[in-house]
């Protein structure tokens, strides 16, 4: 692109689309004096702007109501963002799942579709499981894979830029894939791939418990967990994606596995699963004395982890999401050992996502590449119909 000076005619056009574009997508429709209204904009201009908008496919004139028109003679024209112009894909890949929401341009759920994966499985085997996921997800939906702007992907493991998982333990094969790479080959538009923690914490910011707070931890809480950071309302991901991965602070000389944290008896926990932990979890609240212990020693190593988080970041909120948020008595005494631990204890509380906190993450994530073209001022943007 050329160099853009301040009386650029196609930068004055591309920053008055921008202001048009996100007026009329901030309302369900208005007219063109209330467009100028809000804008500031001369009502000449603005009426360029929506025939341009209108010819991208990203805005159309709103049909006026039958018994209007004969009331009050011709009504003025009203307009609306097209969010049905294109559509986002929010993809999670777990251990023992695969699942895919199926949005509109203004990041409205229309569909999703979930499938079990054996913890065993292999990459080709959970990607293949996956493909099929979002070919129902698309096909139960009527939505074609060509209106698809953006993919969000979100899985376990540290994620480099290009989509690349650098390590990932959780899954049979993960280290090294070329995750975004193999799963552009589905798709003609954008893919973006990001750690499930970090997806996970942008969703309770978006719409779980984190709306009011830019200064937030989210606490994958597993066997291994993982957390995901806010700071100042943006994802920090570190200098190479490896930011919030507390799971491996136990190798900071406490050599000790869950397996053995979680035992009830001399052996190690086998097989160390959710259901499992789950019910180590209901014979300790049952009374059982040994089961008790063995939630302690967990929840005081997980309290460790995020304790290390806390006193480097200084969160406002701290959000515990997972399968051990579903855990009954979780919160009181991770609030208690935080308090001894943290100079400045921070809120905690449980995540309203629940399961479906990472796939809306990574949705979330997809929408916002989506938004960065549609308001950018430094190119055009060629929309989907």
């Amino acid at each position: 692109m050329g160099r853009l000076t301040g009386g650029d005619p196609s930068l004055l056009r591309r920053i008055n689309s921008a202001v048009v574009l996100h007026a009329l997508r901030a309302t369900d429709c208005a007219t063109l004096t209330e467009i100028t209204r809000v804008t500031g904009l001369s009502r000449p201009t603005v009426e360029g702007v929506v025939e341009g908008l209108i010819e991208a496919g990203l805005v159309v004139e709103k049909a006026a109501e039958e018994g209007a028109a004969r009331r009050q003679g011709r009504p003025a024209r009203r307009f609306r963002f097209r969010a049905e112009a294109g559509h986002l894909l929010g993809l999670e890949i777990g251990a023992h799942r695969v699942a895919a929401l199926l949005a509109d341009l203004d990041g409205r759920v229309i569909g999703s579709q979930a499938k079990d994966v054996p913890e065993t499985a292999g990459a080709d085997e959970r990607l293949e499981r996956l493909r099929g996921a979002v070919a129902e997800l698309l096909r139960r939906a009527g939505v074609a894979r060509g209106s698809l702007r953006a993919v969000g992907v979100a899985t376990p493991g540290i994620v480099e830029a290009d989509g690349t998982v650098r390590l990932g333990t959780a899954l049979p094969g993960w280290t090294g894939l070329r995750l975004g790479e193999r799963l552009s080959r589905s798709f003609k538009c954008p893919v973006l791939v990001e750690n499930d923690a970090n997806a996970a914490a942008v969703a309770e910011h978006w719409k779980g418990a984190a709306t009011e707070s830019d200064d937030v931890v989210f606490v994958l809480a597993g066997l291994s967990p993982g957390a995901g950071s806010l700071i100042g309302g943006r994802l920090h991901r570190g200098y190479g994606g490896a930011a919030g991965e507390i799971g491996a602070l136990h190798l900071l000389g406490r050599e000790v596995t869950p397996e053995t944290l979680l035992s009830t008896t001399d052996e190690p926990l086998h097989p160390l699963d959710e259901q499992a932990v789950a019910e180590v979890f209901a014979q300790a609240r049952e009374g059982d004395q040994r089961a008790r212990a063995a939630v302690d020693r967990f929840l005081q190593r997980l309290v460790h982890d995020v304790a290390a988080l806390i006193l480097a970041l200084d969160p406002e909120l701290v959000v515990i999401g997972g399968w051990a948020a579903g855990l009954d008595g979780v919160l009181d005494p991770l609030r208690r050992e935080l308090a001894r631990y943290c100079l400045r204890p921070p809120q905690v509380t449980l995540s309203r996502l629940g399961d479906a906190a990472v796939a809306t993450g990574a949705l979330r994530l997809a929408l916002d590449h989506v938004e960065e073209q549609l308001f950018s001022v430094e190119g055009t943007t060629t929309p989907r119909r």
